[in-house]
């Protein structure tokens, strides 16, 4: 699934569902969601997130990048920190470097758990304890719709590498794939039409 289709699914789902969670509607939380709805795909070079960040969009690139930056967090925080949230961003920074496109820890629920642990420090630092329950909506979406393509996600990586899907899927950039993808995203804007005055107006 192309990442704006990701984003717009992770938008949907949130006004869908913000009355249930903990820090209602705000704008915060939308940009987590987004956020956190493109995130898995940091394992491709080209992804969104990479479009922006590598001078380079290869496999190489990405690899040397996150790797030097994840070791370096590592080291630092050996020498000065002892911060267990630096360790783990380091080793979410060096698990990015050898994950391979939805072959890897990024599209699993293990993925989802440390990530979303980094998100909840973070969020408890400054006292927006819900901050956790927004990431793992948009993360979560993600690992959902990528479950209705024919590539499936390793969900339970690393401990069982076989890759789950739903029984019906189509194929990403196929006619009949980004026909889907279109009427998803026509369908969450005249949704999101029809929301917006509903939060604002109530």
């Amino acid at each position: 699934m192309k990442g704006r289709t990701h984003a717009g699914m992770g938008v949907i789902t949130f006004l869908s569902i913000y009355k249930f969670l903990p820090g209602g509607f705000n704008y915060l939380g939308m940009i987590v969601v987004l956020f956190a709805s493109i995130l898995p795909d940091i394992d491709h070079p080209k992804s969104i997130v990479n479009k922006y960040i590598l001078p380079f969009k290869n496999k190489m690139t990405k690899a040397t990048l996150y790797g030097c930056i994840g070791a370096v967090l590592l080291w630092y925080n050996y020498l000065y920190l002892d911060k267990p949230i630096i360790k783990a961003l380091g080793i979410v920074f060096i698990i990015i470097a050898v994950s391979s496109h939805r072959g890897g820890l990024t599209h699993s629920l293990m993925g989802m758990s440390l990530f979303s642990f980094v998100a909840g420090y973070i969020g408890n630092m400054y006292n927006i304890h819900y901050l956790v329950y927004y990431f793992m909506i948009g993360y979560g979406m993600h690992l959902i719709c990528d479950m209705f393509t024919n590539m499936g996600v390793p969900l339970f990586y690393p401990f069982r590498k076989k890759k789950v899907k739903f029984p019906f899927t189509y194929k990403t950039n196929s006619k009949i794939g980004s026909a889907i993808e279109q009427l998803l995203m026509i369908c969450g804007l005249l949704f999101t039409i029809y929301k917006i005055p509903v939060i604002f107006y109530k």
